[in-house]
């Protein structure tokens, strides 16, 4: 049986995002089963389900680990996580701990978000000012797609003021998910406090020159001293960007490096 890999989109993304797609296609073609997986109300899911989506639903993950094993009998279950995705994944198998099943043989995190209040922070500076406006116009539609969807569910007051993806969490995230407001969110979702605790083979990839996710935050002990943990950060390569100097099958850098990860600890 093919070895299963579970990709995982970042913030506003989905499963036709085209680093997922891209990731899909390099797998497929290595010989493994895909499943590229939505988050809470991604990808045109909103009506299954009236929660939202956030950092810190790393259970979402388990439930699917867990089903592909028991319902499906997957022997051999990998993830890979972009941003947001990134530091579910991470946030998953810090939590798994030494309980990790057996079949969940490796995770591989791309510029993963595992320091929320510091990406939050990053991505507030006037140079990402245009990744900001992308990301709270997004987020600002979807919300009123889920209002609408599940009536008095979701009070919109002060929706038109957000300006940063910390004001949205500050007014909409921790209000509705349950959280005190964005530090107390942040502080309960991040990954990097479970780092230590990882035992799965894990990889993470990211690039020094991110605009939004500081190289900073990866200079910490719980990386450093993990030996299940290896980690990859070239220079140059943006956010989850990684486009090679050549064309090619490595023309997206990090699609080759996650399957190539992925194929080192499957029984391929």
């Amino acid at each position: 049986m093919h070895p299963t890999l579970v990709v995982l989109h970042g913030l506003e993304g989905s499963s036709d995002s085209r680093y997922m797609l891209g990731c899909a296609e390099k797998a497929t073609v290595a010989g493994f089963n895909v499943v590229r997986l939505n988050q809470r109300n991604c990808g045109g899911t909103e009506h299954l389900t009236p929660t939202l989506y956030h950092s810190g639903r790393s259970g979402d993950l388990r439930a699917v680990v867990l089903e592909l094993i028991e319902r499906d009998r997957l022997p051999e279950i990998l993830f890979a996580g972009y941003s947001m995705g990134g530091n579910l994944v991470l946030k998953m198998a810090g939590e798994f701990g030494d309980a990790a099943p057996k079949e969940l043989r490796g995770i591989v995190a791309v510029a993963p978000c595992f320091d929320l209040a510091a990406c939050a922070d990053a991505l507030g500076e006037a140079r990402n000012f245009v990744y900001n406006l992308h990301f709270v116009r997004r987020l600002k539609i979807r919300m009123r797609r889920k209002a609408r969807m599940f009536s008095g569910l979701y009070s919109l007051d002060g929706l038109d003021l957000i300006g940063s993806v910390r004001d949205f969490d500050e007014m909409i995230t921790a209000r509705f998910c349950g959280f005190t407001g964005a530090d107390d969110y942040y502080a309960r979702s991040s990954a990097m406090h479970l780092l230590d605790a990882i035992r799965v083979p894990t990889l993470i990839l990211t690039a020094q020159d991110d605009p939004f996710v500081p190289f900073s935050t990866f200079e910490r002990e719980a990386i450093r001293e993990n030996p299940h943990i290896r980690m990859v950060a070239p220079l140059h390569g943006g956010h989850c960007g990684f486009i090679s100097q050549e064309s090619g099958e490595e023309r997206f850098w990090s699609e080759a490096r996650v399957v190539e990860f992925c194929k080192e600890h499957s029984a391929q």
